[in-house]
């Protein structure tokens, strides 16, 4: 008897619980998109990425030159010299793979560090949006897969409204 008792509180209190959850949804890439700031993190990104790019173009330069001054000169050096400058070329073209790496390294970190502000502030008007809302969770729509959503929960445009933005005109 007292099982019973408590299986059925349990069963209970559970739909309680499960009755006062409010889940929505959100898009948080096409919000990001819509964003003034966004403009200006992929200026900002792709000026960074010119920079590493003229430095990357220095190096190829320095490493072309050197490649064509021994092909020009090699019949007159002698074994030790050749493999001087042969093993110099290849420490050079090790430098430039590890540059390269490291430039799409340096890319995505840069992107990250310039885009961070934005996520933060869009994550306060979500906070801000569920609160007044009384939302007890917000799931994003990017990377989670639904067979359905009721778009009645889909906060995007209200967070959208509190930042201030409009939705861009379909041309058709």
């Amino acid at each position: 008897m007292k099982s019973k008792i408590v299986f059925l509180s349990a069963l209970l209190f559970s739909t309680i619980a499960f009755g006062q959850t409010k889940l929505g949804t959100i898009d948080n890439d096409y919000i990001i998109n819509l964003m003034p700031e966004t403009k200006i993190v992929v200026k900002m990104a792709q000026e960074y990425g010119q920079k590493l790019d003229s430095s990357f173009t220095i190096k190829m330069k320095e490493y072309q030159t050197k490649v064509d001054y021994y092909n020009k000169n090699e019949k007159e050096y002698g074994e030790l010299m050749k493999k001087t400058l042969i093993s110099e070329i290849k420490v050079m073209e090790q430098d430039i793979q590890k540059y390269q790496e490291n430039g799409s390294k340096l890319m995505q970190l840069k992107q990250n560090e310039l885009m961070r502000p934005l996520y933060k502030k869009l994550n306060d008007v979500i906070d801000l949006v569920a609160k007044e809302n009384k939302y007890t969770q917000i799931l994003t729509i990017q990377g989670n897969q639904f067979a359905y959503i009721d778009e009645k929960f889909d906060i995007t445009k209200l967070v959208m409204d509190k930042l201030g933005l409009k939705e861009p005109e379909v041309k058709e």
